[in-house]
C-alpha cells in the first residue's frame, strides 16, 4: 500500500477534472482527497501499488477531453489510511498561476439535451455541462468557482443542485449549470428597449427574421448583428446602418451539410468548424454559390461558422438555414457585451433586440481561421482560443503592450506566455478603455505582477504610451523583429534566421515606414540586410486608405529611375504620352496631377519599404480598388481576382521584370514592375493576368533576395511573417518554390502572421534582452 501526493498543473479548472479523478478513483478502490487550488489540482491518494499505477496511466493518456496537462509532479507520502475518496474545498493562494479554459461550443450531449421533449431542459437556450459553454468569458477572479463567475447571482434549483454536487453526474461543479427554472432567460425589445410581450422569445427572433428584421443578439462572449442571410435586402439594409459597403459579412450556418451546398470543405476546414472552438472559416465559394453577393463583395471565399451555443441551435428551426452573425459594435468601437450599453448604442442599427441576463464578464469576439496549404492559420486569436497559454522556459514577468492595429498583450509568468484576445485597432478612446480593462484582467486572473515592459518602437502607438505610464524598465521593440520572432518562438526555432516581414506600416529604426523587409534574426537582435526601396507615403494615413495615391507614388519615382519611361510606354503601346502629367492625368485626372506635385516637392510624406502599400498601387493602377472601406480591400480584391483565371498555378515566367542593387543592403527595386504594369494596362491585357504576373513577381524577387542572402550568411533557415502572408497564393506557393530551392520554411499556424502576434515577439525579445 501507498500514498502520494499529485500536483497537476494545465488548464484542469473548469473541465470535469476533479470528477474524472474521483470515478477514477472510486472504480479502482483507492482512497484520498481532490482539489482545485491556484496553481491547479492537487490530489492526495493511497491504495495497492497495482491501483495506484493504473489510476497514474489513465490520468496521463486518457483526461478529460478539454483538460491540457502541463505538469504532474508525485511526491510518496507517509500513509494515512484513508476511508473514502472526496472532492475537496477549493483553496486560493496568492501570486500562484491558474491556467483556465476558453469558452467552448456547445457539445453534442448537451445539444441532444435541448432537442429531447422529454428532456428538462428542452429547447432552454444556456444548456451546458462540464464540456461545454462558457469559461474565460464569466471568470471574474480565481479559483473557477461559481461564486467568482458572474453565474453568482442564479442560485441553483434542488435539481440542478443536486447535478452540481454528484461527482458521477457530467454537470458535476460545471459552474454556469442552470435550468429554466432557475438559470438565466431570454427575452425580446424593440430597437428602444421596450420589451415585447411574447410567449416565446425565440420564435418570435425568427419569425421576425424571416421577414427579413435585423436583430441585436446577446450570445456567449458578446452580441452579433443577425438577419437572414438569404435575404439580400436584409443584408443591404444592415450594411447601410453598419455604414459597411463592402467588408465581407460572417455567416452562421444551419448544419455541415448545408455549409457544404455553398464552399468547397476539406477534412481540416470540416474539422475546424465541427470542433470544439467552432470559430469562423474561411471557405472558398463553389460555383454554384447563391447567398447575396452582397454578403461578400468581390470575394471568392465566405466566411462561415456553424452554431456554437444552445440559443444559436434554436435559432434555425422553422426552415432557417443561414444568418448573417457579425460582430455587434458601431464601426470602429469594440464588440457591446452589456445588455444597457447595447440598447444605447446600437438602436439606430437594429429592429430588435434578443437578450438575456447571463451577464458578459469580459468581451471576447469569434476567432477567424483559415486553411492554407494544408495548415490550420489563426487570422483572429480569440473566442475557442483565449487563453490558452504557450510554454516557454526562463522568462521573467514581461507585459508586452502589442501594436496599434489588430492589438494583442502578452504576459509572461511561469514559463507561460498568455497572448490576449483580439482587442481591435486601438484609435479611439472606447477600444483603448477595453485594452486596459482587458490588461487588468489578466493580471487578476493570472496573479501576474508585471518587472518589465515591452512596446513597439513607434513612438506614437496608444500602446506605446501606454506602455510609458509605468515605473518599470522599459524596452522598445522593431515592429518587424517582432514579427519575425514570433513566428521564430511559435516554431521554437532558436538559431538565426532570414526573416521575410511583408506588412503595411512598421516603424522602422531609421525612422522611416518599413513593410518589405529581408532581417537577419535572433530571439535578442536582427539586422536588415534588404528591403523594398523607398517611395513616398503622401498625406500618411490618407495614402493608405487610398490606394490610388500609392499608385501615383509608384508612377512618379518609377520616371524618377527611368527617364525614358514615358517614351517605353509610347512605343509599346497605341496610346500617346506627353509627359508624366499627361500620363498621370489619363489615370487620375486632375487631383492625381496635384499628388504629383506634393510628391515632387515632399510635403507631408513620408518614406516607405511597405510592400503592403505596393499591393495598393497595384491593385489601383490594374484597376481593381482606388478607395477602401476596410483594412486591406485593396490587396485582398487583387487577390481573389486570381481565382478568375483558368490556370492561377505559379508560373515563373508569367510574371513581371525586377531590379536589385546594393548600396548599404540590398534594395529590390520596383520600377519595371510598375512600368510592364502600366504596359499591360494600356495594351487590355485581362485583370486577372494582370494581378497573377504582379503576384508571381513578388514570389520571385522574394526567392531571388533569398538566395543571394543565403549566400551571403550561410543560413538556409526562412521565417515568413506579417500581414501580407494572409495572402493565401502568396504564401502557399512562395512557401512551395523556396523548399524547391533547398530552403527550411517556417510559417505562423496557431499564432497570427498579422499584427495580432506582434506582442508575442515583443516579450521574447524583451526577455532575451533582460537575460543579457
Amino acid at each position: 500500500m501507498q500514498r502520494l501526493f499529485i500536483k497537476i498543473n494545465g488548464i484542469v479548472q473548469g473541465v470535469g477534472f476533479r470528477p474524472f479523478v474521483y470515478n477514477l478513483a472510486c472504480s479502482l478502490n483507492l482512497k484520498g482527497w481532490v482539489n482545485n487550488n491556484s496553481e491547479g489540482v492537487y490530489i492526495d491518494i493511497e491504495g495497492s501499488n497495482d491501483n495506484l499505477s493504473s489510476f497514474l496511466n489513465t490520468l496521463k493518456t486518457s483526461p478529460p477531453p478539454l483538460s491540457k496537462i502541463e505538469n504532474i509532479l508525485i511526491t510518496e507520502k507517509k500513509f494515512m489510511n484513508y476511508k473514502t475518496f472526496n472532492i475537496k474545498e477549493s483553496k486560493k493562494s496568492k501570486n500562484n498561476i491558474t491556467l483556465i479554459s476558453p469558452d467552448i461550443a456547445t457539445c453534442s450531449e448537451c445539444i441532444k439535451d435541448i432537442k429531447d421533449p422529454n428532456n428538462r431542459r428542452y429547447r432552454y437556450p444556456f444548456t451546458n455541462c462540464t464540456n461545454c459553454g462558457p469559461r474565460f468569458s464569466i471568470i471574474k477572479s480565481i479559483p473557477y468557482d461559481r461564486d467568482k463567475t458572474t453565474m453568482k447571482k442564479f442560485k441553483m434549483c434542488n435539481t440542478c443542485f443536486e447535478e452540481y454536487t454528484n461527482p458521477c453526474n457530467r454537470r458535476f461543479h460545471a459552474q454556469p449549470n442552470a435550468c429554466s427554472t432557475c438559470g438565466p432567460r431570454v427575452w425580446v425589445t424593440d430597437n428602444k428597449g421596450k420589451k415585447i410581450q411574447c410567449k416565446n422569445p425565440i420564435k418570435y427572433a425568427i419569425n421576425s427574421l424571416k421577414e427579413g428584421k435585423i436583430f441585436a443578439i446577446k450570445g456567449l462572449c458578446g452580441f452579433h448583428l443577425v438577419c437572414d442571410a438569404s435575404n439580400e435586402q436584409s443584408v443591404e439594409l444592415l450594411r447601410k446602418r453598419k455604414i459597411r459597403p463592402d467588408k465581407p459579412f460572417a455567416v452562421m450556418i444551419k448544419d455541415i451539410q448545408t455549409v457544404e451546398k455553398y464552399c468547397y470543405v476539406n477534412d481540416k476546414e470540416k474539422d475546424l468548424l465541427t470542433g470544439i472552438q467552432k470559430p469562423i472559416v474561411l471557405l472558398h465559394r463553389k460555383k454554384e454559390y447563391d447567398l447575396p453577393q452582397n454578403i461578400a463583395p468581390k470575394q471568392t471565399t465566405l466566411g462561415v461558422m456553424l452554431p456554437y451555443t444552445p440559443l444559436h441551435e434554436l435559432l434555425f428551426e422553422d426552415n432557417i438555414k443561414t444568418l448573417i452573425m457579425t460582430s455587434a459594435n458601431v464601426s470602429g468601437l469594440p464588440l457591446e457585451y452589456k445588455n444597457e450599453n447595447a440598447l444605447n448604442n446600437l438602436s439606430n442599427l437594429v429592429d430588435y433586440f434578443l437578450l438575456h441576463n447571463r451577464d458578459i464578464y469580459i468581451p471576447v469576439d469569434d476567432s477567424v481561421v483559415k486553411v492554407i496549404n494544408n495548415k490550420i492559420r489563426i487570422i483572429r486569436r480569440a473566442r475557442g482560443y483565449v487563453p490558452q497559454p504557450l510554454n516557454i522556459t526562463n522568462i521573467k514577468n514581461i507585459l508586452a503592450c502589442g501594436p496599434n492595429m489588430k492589438n494583442t498583450f502578452c504576459i509572461s509568468k511561469e514559463n507561460f506566455l498568455f497572448l490576449s484576445q483580439y482587442n481591435g485597432d486601438l484609435e479611439n478612446l472606447e477600444t483603448i478603455n477595453h485594452y486596459k480593462r482587458n490588461v487588468e484582467h489578466f493580471k487578476n486572473i493570472f496573479s501576474f505582477d508585471p518587472k518589465y515592459v515591452a512596446y513597439d518602437m513607434h513612438p506614437k502607438y496608444t500602446s506605446t504610451k501606454y506602455a510609458k505610464q509605468y515605473n518599470l524598465p522599459q524596452i522598445p521593440i522593431q515592429h518587424h523583429h517582432a514579427h519575425i520572432v514570433s513566428c521564430m518562438a511559435e516554431n521554437k526555432i532558436k538559431e538565426k534566421v532570414l526573416g521575410i516581414a511583408y506588412d503595411g506600416t512598421g516603424y522602422g529604426s531609421d525612422d522611416k515606414i518599413w513593410g518589405g523587409e529581408f532581417l537577419l534574426c535572433t530571439y535578442k537582435n536582427f539586422k536588415r540586410l534588404a528591403h523594398l526601396a523607398y517611395v513616398s507615403l503622401p498625406g500618411g494615413d490618407s495614402a493608405v486608405k487610398e490606394p490610388w495615391k500609392m499608385a501615383v507614388s509608384y508612377i512618379f519615382f518609377t520616371l524618377k529611375s527611368n527617364p525614358n519611361f514615358i517614351e517605353t510606354l509610347n512605343k509599346k503601346t497605341s496610346i500617346e504620352f506627353k509627359n508624366l502629367e499627361d500620363l498621370i492625368y489619363k489615370l487620375y485626372n486632375k487631383k492625381g496631377i496635384l499628388l504629383t506635385k506634393i510628391i515632387k516637392n515632399n510635403i507631408n510624406c513620408v518614406s516607405t519599404s511597405s510592400i503592403g502599400r505596393f499591393f495598393d498601387a497595384a491593385s489601383s493602377i490594374i484597376g481593381i480598388r482606388q478607395i477602401i472601406s476596410y483594412e486591406g480591400q485593396a490587396s485582398i480584391e487583387l487577390e481573389n481576382i486570381i481565382n478568375s483565371h483558368q490556370n492561377n498555378k505559379f508560373n515563373k515566367d508569367l510574371s513581371y521584370d525586377f531590379s536589385i542593387k546594393i548600396c548599404d543592403n540590398y534594395i529590390i527595386e520596383p520600377y519595371k514592375i510598375i512600368e510592364e504594369i502600366l504596359i499591360d494596362k494600356f495594351n487590355n491585357v485581362p485583370k486577372d493576368v494582370m494581378s497573377l504576373k504582379f503576384h508571381n513577381t513578388i514570389i520571385n524577387f522574394s526567392i531571388k533576395m533569398c538566395e543571394i542572402l543565403r549566400h551571403d550568411t550561410k543560413i538556409n533557415s526562412i521565417a515568413l511573417s506579417g500581414g501580407v502572408f494572409q495572402n493565401a497564393y502568396l504564401l502557399t506557393n512562395l512557401t512551395k518554390e523556396l523548399q524547391n530551392n533547398g530552403f527550411n520554411v517556417y510559417t505562423h499556424k496557431d499564432i497570427p502572421t498579422n499584427d495580432g502576434g506582434i506582442s508575442l515577439g515583443q516579450i521574447i525579445i524583451a526577455n532575451e534582452n533582460i537575460n543579457g
